[in-house]
């Protein structure tokens, strides 16, 4: 069964950190873009940051720049997501996706997805 797996969500003070990891399995994901999406209560499913086939490419969204970091290790199959400086409008479930293509394109590229891992930052 192919499967992506989110973990290391949780509860952080206002400026800790977290990271996210994602395991995928099944199959490898190492030809795959992946990314990394988040949903809050009453809103809709937002992009947060991308990362190419090798690693060799980021996207993030604006309101992450500067604080959060994607990266990959296709040897374990995983992608990670380092959030620093977390502010509690951060407060969502994260979802990990791949892409069907190994470049970074749109959202809608995206259809594998994780169950979510839930992040809330107290103010």
């Amino acid at each position: 069964q192919v499967q992506l797996v989110e973990s290391g969500g949780g509860l952080v003070q206002t400026g800790g950190s977290l990271r996210l990891s994602c395991a995928a399995s099944g199959r490898t994901f190492s030809s795959n873009a992946m990314g990394w999406f988040r949903q809050a209560p009453g809103k809709e499913r937002e992009f947060i940051a991308a990362i190419s086939w090798r690693g060799y490419s980021t996207s993030y969204a604006d309101s992450v720049k500067g604080r959060f970091t994607i990266s990959r290790d296709n040897a374990k199959n995983t992608v990670y997501l380092q959030m620093n400086s977390l502010k509690p409008e951060d407060t969502a479930v994260y979802y990990c996706a791949a892409s069907t293509f190994a470049a970074i394109g749109v959202s809608s590229d995206f259809s594998l997805w994780g169950q979510g891992t839930q992040v809330t930052v107290s103010s």
